[in-house]
């Protein structure tokens, strides 16, 4: 398999496992799918969240932010939520349950991945500006790269998520060098309308 999925933090996993073994967590989660499943849960596909939270038109490389550790929470074979983590000052511990479309979207896209030729980390990475979420496919697959790395470099690959933002494909490949001027576009202020 040439996609390298990286391991998460031991604390951040340790932290998901208590949530999961706690039935007030469980209970208190806004996802009625992790609720009412009756069998045993599992976390799994670990993923470093990014984010990017400026898109700049200067030929600098995009600077991002190790923000969480995303795992997707599986029953009986399917992904049913997501847990997120957040770094403290004590290190990281659980954040929050949650469902939405992301869960399948990320599955798809990271079957896609697996299908490729070339070798990538996996990683994602929220473009808040855009309200857009991609699978990050880093050309770093070495198992031991740094997971918390902070560059996109220009040929790494963006795999936009559902639903993605009007006028960008969802589940479409992109290198970072081709959709990052599509992405400065989009946020970009437009012309002033002058009145006569």
């Amino acid at each position: 398999m040439p996609l390298h999925v990286p391991s998460a933090p031991a604390p951040a996993l340790r932290s998901v496992l208590a949530a999961l073994g706690s039935p007030t967590a469980v209970r208190q989660a806004r996802t009625s799918a992790l609720r009412s499943v009756q069998g045993p849960l599992s976390p799994e596909l670990p993923l470093p969240v990014h984010v990017l939270d400026r898109i700049t038109p200067t030929g600098t490389a995009p600077r991002t932010r190790l923000a969480a550790w995303r795992f997707l929470i599986r029953s009986e074979g399917r992904a049913i939520a997501a847990a997120d983590t957040m770094l403290t000052p004590d290190g990281w511990s659980f954040s929050h349950f949650f469902e939405g479309p992301y869960l399948a979207s990320t599955e798809l896209a990271v079957r896609q991945a697996e299908a490729s030729p070339t070798a990538y980390q996996a990683r994602l990475l929220s473009i808040p500006e855009l309200y857009m979420l991609t699978l990050w496919l880093h050309d770093n697959p070495d198992d031991d790269a740094d997971a918390s790395g902070s560059v996109l470099a220009p040929a790494d690959v963006l795999v936009p998520l559902a639903p993605a933002p009007p006028g960008i494909a969802a589940h479409r490949p992109h290198r970072v060098a081709d959709l990052l001027p599509v992405m400065t576009l989009r946020v970009a202020p437009g012309p002033l309308l002058s009145s006569a």
